[in-house]
């Protein structure tokens, strides 16, 4: 049976391919799950309207991401903590925190689009990754100070 899949499938396609199953896969896999509708004329048509709509919204959010990344070149957050010996802050600056810190400077940044591989523990300058788009990334500073 051949069908037009509505998801990216391991081993089977990628979304708004036509590809050609088992009968009973489709049956009683594919299409309760509506993970593929069958390949008929009407459904090409509407998988090809669906398809469309997902590119525009698609290029709509990587050229909002562009343009967000251009805002944020020059962005400074600054931290102010207090610190134990060798530097080391009590506690450390999570993606959370820099998510809120931007918040503060009209920035509406997910915590989930900041990318720290650990919280930062010590004082001094970071550079951190914002992941606005798939395609889109933005370094941005991040300074810790110790509390006065």
């Amino acid at each position: 049976m051949e069908v037009i899949l509505r998801e990216d499938l391991e081993k089977v396609g990628s979304r708004g391919a036509v590809v050609k199953v088992a009968d009973g896969y489709a049956r009683n896999y594919l299409l309760p799950k509506r993970l593929a509708v069958p390949a008929t004329d009407a459904n090409k048509k509407i998988v090809e309207q669906e398809r469309q709509a997902h590119l525009r919204r698609e290029v709509k959010a990587k050229s909002d991401a562009e343009g967000l990344a251009q805002l944020m070149a020059n962005v400074t957050v600054t931290f102010r903590h207090r610190v134990g010996e060798n530097n080391q802050l009590f506690g450390s600056v999570t993606a959370k925190d820099i998510a809120d810190a931007l918040e503060a400077q009209k920035f509406h940044i997910e915590r989930r689009r900041v990318h720290l591989d650990e919280p930062i523990r010590t004082i001094g300058e970071h550079q951190v990754t914002l992941r606005l788009h798939r395609d889109v990334e933005t370094p941005i500073r991040v300074i810790v100070e110790p509390e006065q």
